[in-house]
């Protein structure tokens, strides 16, 4: 005797979609019935339920969130996969807050919407309980429609309910640090504190007492007792990046806490025990590093409990307009300007540009092309040659050389104030702005572009208020 077919629900406003769904599902030999609302579903729910439903999340009326919150009242065990075309952090979260068994992006393979919706019965929902969380949670802007970043942000989903060690691996600037801040905020521990240690930004002698703190008089110039970053963090929330870097003697310790939850401060006599989740990000292989003997073995496996990968640029190009245009936003404000636009031909040099910093130079870069491209739309000539653009050419310089002359055989013939008190500061502004966007705003680095010292950049960013 066959088993019985399954019964799957499509939800979903869009035709072409419950069309194309109802097909392939037919095909597959399940059983099939579309809605177009939400509420036409939970009308018929309440007659006999489906094996698996499938549901979108932007609809008319009920979003397909709020029917989750429902549906997890009065029919827990049922297996719901979501689908959505505005597939970002937010909605992936909220998914699997609400029971969700599966976030799919838009446009999904139709073969792995079959084999989630198999693969949803076989576990009939067994999907486990996600803990309550603030649904209005401050996220940090981790932005990406491509299938990378959608991996990220169905891991930080299913996440939402767990404390886990995490092991965020990636390229410098790729943003493990947002992940790890997402992670901790769609967490149990939201409301504790998260807090945040470059481990290879601290001298080695002086990372001990950093995360374990120290007693009075424990070393030389221990004036008085301080509180490392693991009893900062009790109750929260400690990230831990570039642990690859991290001294053998350190690891030891590390793996001590994780192990027991407990540690001694530099100096004291007494354990101290905490509660706390531990997040650690690198940009090495940590497994070679275990190879060469460079990282302790045990510790790698207490840290390697679930891994996040963090996507490098270049393997996620159709990202980049979205964190340019965001990023330029974010510039605007902070300088109070209005945003900038980027034409399409600009656009699309940024867009092949291989980014070798990440969204951190995505940050970097937007905020200088909001300083120095001359008009409010940014053009393939503002795009300097290390983003992408052309190289500057000596008929270039003679243009401008040729244009100041002009202006200043122009000015000659006016009655006006002398030609340099009125060419030397914007001249000047102009060279300030571009070493300070060149540094990202580091005015040491700048004066030493300019040729100048420190305080005499200072003083004359003063004087032509540029501050």
């Amino acid at each position: 005797m066959s088993a019985p077919e399954l019964d799957v629900w499509v939800v979903d406003d869009d035709q072409s979609v419950r069309w194309v769904l109802e097909k392939a599902l037919r095909q597959a030999g399940l059983s099939t019935r579309s809605f177009e609302r939400a509420e036409h579903l939970l009308e018929a729910i309440e007659h006999g339920a489906p094996d698996v439903l499938i549901t979108d999340v932007r609809m008319p009326g009920m979003s397909g969130i709020a029917l989750l919150d429902r549906l997890r009242d009065t029919s827990p065990d049922l297996p719901i996969i979501v689908i959505t075309a505005h597939s970002d952090l937010e909605n992936a979260v909220a998914a699997y807050k609400g029971g969700a068994f599966e976030y799919l992006p838009k446009p999904f393979d139709i073969d792995e919407a079959v084999e989630l919706v198999r693969k949803a019965a076989r576990k009939n929902g067994a999907n486990g309980k996600q803990a309550a969380g603030t649904d209005d949670a401050e996220v940090p802007s981790l932005i990406g429609q491509a299938p990378a970043m959608q991996e990220v942000f169905r891991s930080i989903g299913r996440l939402s309910g767990s404390s886990m060690t995490v092991l965020i691996t990636g390229e410098s600037g790729t943003g493990k640090e947002l992940v790890a801040r997402a992670l901790h905020e769609h967490s149990p521990r939201a409301d504790k504190k998260f807090i945040a240690l470059n481990t290879s930004a601290i001298a080695s002698e002086l990372l001990e007492s950093e995360l374990f703190g120290h007693e009075k008089g424990s070393f030389t110039g221990a004036d008085a007792r301080r509180i490392g970053r693991f009893e900062q963090a009790d109750g929260g929330t400690l990230f831990l990046d570039e642990i690859g870097d991290m001294s053998p003697a350190l690891q030891t310790r590390l793996l001590r806490v994780l192990a027991e939850s407990e540690f001694y401060r530099v100096g004291g006599q007494t354990s101290i025990k905490v509660d706390v989740r531990v997040i650690a990000a690198t940009n090495q292989d940590l497994a070679r590093a275990v190879k060469e003997s460079r990282f302790r073995e045990d510790l790698y496996h207490r840290l390697n409990v679930i891994r996040i990968n963090t996507p490098p640029l270049r393997q996620r190009r159709e990202d980049i307009p979205l964190l340019l245009n965001h990023y330029i936003g974010e510039a605007a404000n902070e300088l109070k300007t209005p945003a900038k636009s980027i034409d399409s031909e600009a656009m699309e040099l940024l867009r092949n540009f291989d980014w070798p910093g990440n969204v951190r130079q995505v940050v970097n870069a937007a905020r200088r092309l909001t300083v120095t491209a001359p008009g409010s739309v940014i053009t393939p000539d503002d795009i300097p040659a290390d983003l992408g653009g052309q190289e500057i050419n000596p008929k270039a310089v003679q243009d401008w050389t040729r244009s100041l002359a002009a202006w200043a055989e122009t000015r000659l013939g006016e009655d006006e104030q002398p030609l340099l008190d009125i060419a030397l500061p914007e001249f000047e502004k102009t060279l300030i702005r571009i070493a300070m966007a060149k540094t990202n705003g580091h005015r040491q680095e700048a004066a030493k572009l300019l040729g100048w010292g420190r305080n005499t950049l200072a003083r004359k960013m003063k004087s032509l208020h540029l501050d």
